[in-house]
């Protein structure tokens, strides 16, 4: 749809609008999941556990499944320099690296649970996780399948995290290395 700007612009500048498209899998309940992310998502809620989250008392919870077929959890680790904190995607992530950084995530599940909330609906990650999880993508070459979740109600399921962050800034936007 083509929209003149007249009453912004009196210069007659156009506008297009244009949208974007996105798919993913719903469910209502984990009940109904592949045993496969079933499991991962049940890994992601055992990590809530390991949360250190006093301040804001939102513990995350994320699990991933690796190229090997081995699982590990992270979770948000918070500072009393708030907001000094790691995500738990950004955790988990930081730790595949250090850990087994030649292995490529396949999947990851991301839960939640904190006070006074219900937890019943699917949370996506923050800006800098989902940019960090599309520069994994580009890394390994082969997307990430999400599984995001409350303790109860809907699960979506993502077959790549690019599909979080539609308008993401890549590395080859940068210039060459000079070194």
């Amino acid at each position: 749809m083509t929209m003149p700007l007249c009453a912004f612009f009196p210069c007659g500048i156009t506008m297009t609008e244009r949208s974007i498209h996105i798919v993913f899998e719903s469910c209502a309940d984990r009940h109904a999941l592949p045993a496969t992310d079933a499991a991962l998502l049940s890994a992601a809620e055992g990590a809530l556990e390991d949360a250190y989250a006093p301040y804001s008392r939102f513990r995350v919870g994320a699990a991933v499944r690796l190229s090997d077929g081995s699982v590990l959890t992270g979770s948000n680790q918070e500072n009393a320099s708030f907001p000094a904190g790691i995500c738990a995607e950004r955790v988990l992530l930081s730790a595949v690296s250090a850990v087994h950084p030649r292995l490529s995530v396949t999947s990851m599940a991301i839960t939640y649970r904190g006070d006074g909330i219900p937890a019943s609906h699917p949370l996506a990650p923050c800006g800098v996780c989902r940019q960090t999880l599309v520069e994994y993508e580009e890394r390994f070459g082969r997307p990430i399948r999400m599984v995001l979740a409350g303790l109860s109600g809907e699960v979506m399921v993502f077959a790549t995290a690019a599909d979080l962050l539609p308008f993401r800034f890549s590395g080859s936007e940068l210039p060459a290395s000079t070194t």
